[in-house]
């Protein structure tokens, strides 16, 4: 049986037999492909296949493609590269059929990078398991190259797991976690801490753009009585950049570290968009770590597919992390294939241009808001003042996003969000 559509891609070659050829119900029906930009949902021209039932007969699908480029409001035909909006080659074409919206909603919906599917492809072949493997093995240099000091690496295949298996092996169960009240680690991890860390508390502190400071450090602990009766803080976690989309500078990172290390606390750094961080910083990833003692470096949200890294500046962290990823589930069999991702993304300096790409889009988007915008944009996340019925009239443009509150939406820019997508949100924005 001939195959879908779908997978001819662009080759004008392959695809004309198999139109040719195809099954009727394809018309009507296909399967978008990562080629048309990841989008693997079903590929859907409303009522194409009524409107068109006369022309399928006993004709092929051809003939019935044939007849239907007479309607040229209803089909963007590329003669010179044999593009239909019937067909799922062209992710714009598609993207406008099966109205899927231009997606602002979280770097985590992003297609996964090329280079990763490469080096996932190259990783097919057999190699010792676990992390006994050579890519996994090769880690500890790459990173340490790159932070330009000896550090050691596990990856994992979740943020969540990242966070709490490096603080995990730094704070006791009868410990606590300093954190800004927004934290991820808080707000969006169903209480992952307490469960990895084995009933640690979480101590909330404050502060602008979702930042903390020595200051507001200090105000969070030093209430806390040295006593057996009230939790001890063992360790502090900051996000870079922060759940607003702020970025903490070196100096600001210097700070804190100087008081985690008066007080005896391990320092711990969310780093799920830590490649924006570092693109906006214009600085080096190990001045944007700082002084830290483990950093989880994220990827997925950058192009990455199934992979993060704990990057440990302390060896000793590290022994206890892989016990504990190993209890915890997270030692996966076959980890040479999320080996292979950080690699891929390291490589060529993949995860700052894909960061770049990002930060460029949500800039873009960021000069249209003006006074509308609720915290400064430095990384690729947008938080926007807006009423509900703007935002209705953004969704109705085609703008995918999430509400933030009652009166604001988030918008999150990715590596492959479209420029003349970006552009259109931003010209929507102006004109509310």
């Amino acid at each position: 049986m001939c195959r879908d559509v779908g997978t001819a891609r662009n080759d004008r070659e392959i695809l004309a037999p198999r139109i040719r050829d195809q099954r009727r119900d394809q018309l009507g029906c296909d399967t978008l492909t990562a080629h048309a930009g990841g989008d693997q949902r079903v590929f859907r021209i409303p009522g194409a296949a009524t409107q068109y039932l006369a022309h399928l007969g006993s004709f092929s699908v051809a003939r019935a493609i044939l007849a239907l480029l007479a309607t040229a409001d209803t089909l963007d035909f590329d003669l010179g590269r044999f593009h239909f909006r019937t067909f799922p080659s062209c992710a714009s074409n598609a993207r406008v059929v099966m109205g899927v919206p231009m997606l602002f909603l979280s770097d985590n919906a992003a297609s996964v990078h090329p280079a990763v599917w490469d080096a996932l492809q190259s990783a097919d072949a057999p190699d010792s398991p676990y992390d006994g493997d050579a890519a996994s093995a090769a880690l500890d240099e790459r990173f340490s190259d790159l932070f330009g000091r000896p550090c050691a690496v596990l990856w994992v295949a979740t943020g969540t797991a990242a966070n709490c298996l490096a603080l995990a092996s730094m704070v006791h169960p009868h410990g606590g976690v300093v954190c800004h009240e927004e934290a991820h680690i808080e707000m969006d991890e169903g209480g992952a801490p307490g469960f990895y860390l084995h009933g640690a508390k979480l101590i909330l502190a404050q502060g602008e753009g979702a930042k903390l400071s020595p200051d507001a450090i200090r105000a969070a602990i030093d209430p806390i009585r040295d006593d057996v009766h009230q939790v001890q803080p063992h360790a502090v976690s900051i996000t870079q950049a922060s759940e607003y989309g702020c970025c903490y500078r070196p100096e600001e990172i210097a700070a804190i570290a100087s008081l985690t290390r008066q007080r005896g606390l391990a320092l711990h750094v969310d780093g799920a968009r830590f490649a924006n961080a570092v693109a906006f910083l214009g600085c080096t990833p190990g001045d944007a770590v700082g002084p830290a003692d483990a950093l989880s470096f994220g990827f997925i949200k950058n192009g990455g597919m199934s992979a993060e890294a704990i990057v440990f500046f302390d060896p000793v962290l590290a022994d206890v992390a892989r016990y504990r990823r190993k209890r915890a589930g997270h030692l996966q069999s076959k980890g040479r294939f999320l080996a292979a991702q950080l690699h891929a993304m390291i490589e060529d300096d993949v995860w700052l241009d894909n960061a770049r790409h990002a930060n460029a889009a949500a800039q873009e988007i960021a000069r249209a808001c003006g006074e509308r915008l609720m915290h400064p944009v430095e990384a690729n996340e947008l938080f926007v003042r807006c009423t509900a019925a703007e935002r209705d009239t953004l969704r109705a443009l085609g703008f995918g996003f999430y509400d933030w509150g009652a009166d604001a939406a988030r918008f999150v820019t990715a590596w492959n969000t479209r420029d003349e997508d970006a552009r259109a949100l931003a010209q929507a924005v102006a004109a509310l």
